[in-house]
């Protein structure tokens, strides 16, 4: 059975060190025009693979010792008619400001300026869904659904 807490640790570590680094060079273009984000330490590998941006939706995976322990699937789009680049700020440091016991996207609640990040989740690690939802104001911006859990548990 695989150690909940340690996952959990590599799963924060892991979003910090990819999408929320806002580092380009760590996005892999591929041949069937999707992205690819890794992230490896030691015997665990973080796989983030995605088509879009606007709207966008993917898949992460973890990996502990070559096999498959935990998912999560997503889509997300901004609000036809507002600007994407109001979005992904936010979005970027909500996902930099998740904790050790929901790493898998951003906190409750962030506000940045008159910009808020609001994201509500049910369930844990092992079995979990939710939704975030970015507003400038009183005017929905931006919404991304998500859900998952621990995957191939024999």
């Amino acid at each position: 059975m695989i150690d909940i807490l340690k996952l959990k640790e590599f799963i924060f570590e892991a979003n910090k060190n990819t999408y929320a680094s806002e580092n380009p060079d760590i996005k892999i273009k591929q041949a069937d025009n999707s992205t690819t984000i890794e992230y490896n330490k030691d015997d665990w590998k973080y796989h983030d693979n995605y088509f879009g941006g606007e709207p966008y939706g993917g898949r992460e995976v973890v990996f502990f010792k070559g096999k498959p322990v935990w998912m999560m699937v997503y889509y997300g789009w901004v609000v036809e008619g507002n600007n994407p680049n109001d979005v992904y700020g936010i979005l970027t440091k909500a996902l930099r400001s998740s904790n050790i016991d929901m790493p898998y996207r951003g906190p409750k609640e962030l506000i940045d300026g008159d910009s808020k990040y609001v994201n509500e989740i049910h369930g844990e690690v092992g079995n979990f869904f939710g939704e975030e939802k970015i507003y400038k104001g009183d005017t929905l911006l931006y919404t991304a659904k998500y859900m998952g859990g621990l995957v191939d548990k024999s």
